[in-house]
């Protein structure tokens, strides 16, 4: 006992000493962000090939951006590509220009998104807590410094977060965009309060947030703009609300309407249920606001629609937008439990304790939530972003893993606050009797509850992870994929460490140390990325992934001018991005044979063609040795030369 108070008061002697210098705090700080971006978002992140299908789509897309200059209509393998807005081309396609085409320039884009996303929220954390501090005249750097940190960690490293931010695609962006405006609305929103009643001390700001602002470049904007928000009549809302706009312009364009109705759907609901809708509409300059976000947006949309008209139009508002909505777009259906299942697996290990989050509200009160001050309403604000989110993605037809992405800040802001009423200081300075907090009186139980929850999902967890091999599927590009895996000792691994996590947890319970228990699952899931994840990424980036960069690689070298190449029973978009080359995909054997021969017919030059194919289909063409000559086998793939003087005449059997 004596030992567990001394550590605990070195730790609060250390919290006490940074809070005390700004500097002092500002480093650690970033150096915390640092850690935990680079360790989520950084590590190897251009060290694997492009994955197909999805990612090449968006690379090449930016690269004919990069390449032709033409920044408003999309293409891929000579084709329009309308499925997104131009953001994430237009991003990709400088990062292009700033390092280069590869898979870091790819994937730049999203990592950058998800580590501002992450920044903004250690600081909305760090500004809450502070707040609450100066409302109960107390000092807790410990909690507010335990409780920030990690709030980021749980940010960053969970497995839907880490997924998307390090691959080269939208959803990462749209949730940079709209997770940081949904942020600025809220810090717009209570700091508006403190601007009409009283001021927030700096003795009572948060260190970070007091170094920031002293350090920012645009420190003489924002003073200038605060002035300006004391005027009765000033024309611009408050910096964060300007930022709201900002941001919801950059969603709108980075995935379309889904960029503004999510958000607006969020904002509409808390302020309805808090009873505020007019009165901060007008703080917000709504026509202002709508005025910046068409400015902003607007633009593009008119130009690719000026160029390409109602095949725009169609495709990209009716088809990938309310189609999507409305109807099972590319066989994505899913059952109505689907984002249940995505929440507690892409939120994994630490979904377990969303529950008692979500209680720990009391959201159903709404007279008290209404009585608190705008501040004090930051977990009620998490749970409409997180609710409804949920229940958007929920009533749509179309279902993917990634559409609920977006929710994952509010699910780890909502797990960060549940453990800030664990994270107390040996020492507070209380100045005024400060009645205890409503939540606080279930927190020990649902904690208690939800501990032994973890440690029984941890441990199927753990047995999943040993028996991985009998409930993957097979993957037709890795002929003996469960033999290899088995090879690989990972899954031994994965379910020794999610075994220890799960004794740890429960040794942690006996004996009543509920601090340590939310650190031990962000310690099992960095050793799960490092010792797990990243080998099993370059395993399969070997074994599926480079067999088609190699044959990229053979193409560029043996292509003739104008010769076509023909990919023939898949599609795997890589091979475009990789070779720089126009693919014509074909699905079966017959249609590449009498394709080739129609060719043949028209005696083009060269007289030939390259085929690239599964083996398997390669063999139901049924061309004789002959016919073809063999350039390269890589994997399951097969690369040869066809001449068409071997086609002209063969007759088409092919039953």
């Amino acid at each position: 006992m004596s030992m567990k108070l001394s550590v605990k008061h070195t730790v609060d002697r250390w919290f006490n000493k940074i809070a005390k210098n700004p500097a002092l705090s500002l480093t650690v700080s970033i150096l915390w962000l640092m850690v935990v971006g680079w360790v989520a978002f950084g590590w190897n992140l251009g060290n694997i090939g492009l994955i197909d299908e999805t990612e090449p789509l968006f690379a090449e897309a930016s690269r004919q951006m990069f390449v032709t200059g033409d920044w408003i209509t999309p293409f891929f393998n000579g084709d329009t590509r309308f499925d997104k807005p131009a953001l994430i081309y237009w991003c990709q396609a400088i990062a292009y220009h700033l390092i280069g085409v590869n898979e870091w320039a790819v994937r730049l884009p999203s990592a950058i998104a998800a580590f501002g996303l992450v920044c903004l929220g250690f600081y909305t954390i760090q500004w809450y807590l502070a707040k609450q501090d100066e409302l109960e005249q107390v000092s807790r750097p410990n909690r507010r410094y335990l409780t920030s940190f990690i709030a980021a960690a749980l940010m960053a490293l969970n497995p839907e977060t880490i997924i998307w931010a390090r691959t080269g695609v939208s959803d990462m962006l749209l949730t940079g965009c709209m997770a940081s405006a949904l942020l600025c609305f809220f810090l717009g929103y209570a700091g508006k309060e403190g601007e009409n009643s009283s001021p927030l001390h700096s003795s009572a700001q948060s260190p970070l947030a007091l170094s920031v602002r002293a350090a920012s470049p645009l420190g003489e904007a924002v003073r200038v703009a605060s002035r300006r928000e004391g005027m009765p009549h000033a024309l611009f809302p408050n910096k964060w609300y300007l930022a709201f706009y900002v941001l919801i312009a950059g969603a709108i364009l980075t995935k379309g309407p889904v960029g503004i109705v999510l958000p607006g759907l969020i904002v509409t609901a808390f302020l309805l249920y808090v009873g505020k809708v007019r009165e901060v509409l007008r703080e917000m300059h709504l026509l202002v606001g709508i005025l910046i976000i068409v400015a902003l947006s607007v633009p593009w949309y008119a130009l690719v629609i000026w160029r390409n008209g109602w095949n725009y139009i169609n495709s990209f508002f009716g088809y990938h937008n309310l189609e999507r909505f409305t109807e099972v777009v590319n066989g994505h259906s899913a059952p109505w439990y689907f984002y249940f299942l995505v929440v507690l697996l892409g939120f994994a290990p630490y979904s377990v304790y969303l529950p008692a989050s979500i209680i720990r509200l009391k959201f159903w009160q709404r007279s008290h939530w209404r009585s608190l001050e705008r501040f004090q309403q930051f977990g009620l604000f998490a749970w409409f972003w997180f609710a409804s989110i949920f229940a958007f993605f929920s009533i749509a037809v179309t279902k993917l893993p990634s559409y609920v992405l977006p929710l994952m800040p509010a699910a780890a802001i909502l797990v960060a606050l549940l453990w800030s009423d664990v994270f107390s200081d040996t020492k507070t300075r209380p100045t005024l009797p400060v009645s205890p907090s409503p939540t606080q009186s279930i927190s020990a139980s649902l904690l208690r509850i939800s501990g032994w929850v973890n440690v029984v999902f941890l441990s199927v967890l753990a047995t999943a992870l040993l028996n991985i091999t009998h409930i993957l599927g097979t993957d037709p590009a890795i002929s003996n994929f469960h033999e290899l895996i088995e090879q690989s000792g990972l899954p031994v691994i994965a379910g020794i460490i999610w075994l220890v996590s799960a004794v740890l947890v429960a040794g942690l319970l006996l004996s009543r140390r509920w601090n340590y228990i939310i650190s031990i699952n962000l310690i099992g899931f960095v050793a799960f990325v490092i010792f797990v994840l990243t080998p099993a990424s370059f395993f399969i980036d070997r074994e599926r992934q480079l067999p088609l960069r190699e044959l990229s690689a053979v193409i560029l070298e043996a292509k003739q001018p104008n010769e076509e190449l023909i990919m023939l029973g898949f599609k795997k978009p890589s091979v475009v991005f990789y070779s720089h080359i126009h693919v014509n995909y074909l699905k079966f054997p017959k249609e590449a044979v009498e394709h080739i021969k129609n060719q043949a017919a028209k005696g083009l030059k060269p007289s030939s063609v390259l085929l690239l194919a599964e083996q398997k289909k390669f063999l139901q063409m049924d061309l004789q040795p002959d016919d073809y000559k063999n350039l390269s086998t890589k994997g399951a793939y097969n690369l040869v030369r066809v001449p068409f003087k071997k086609m002209k005449n063969q007759k088409i059997d092919i039953s």
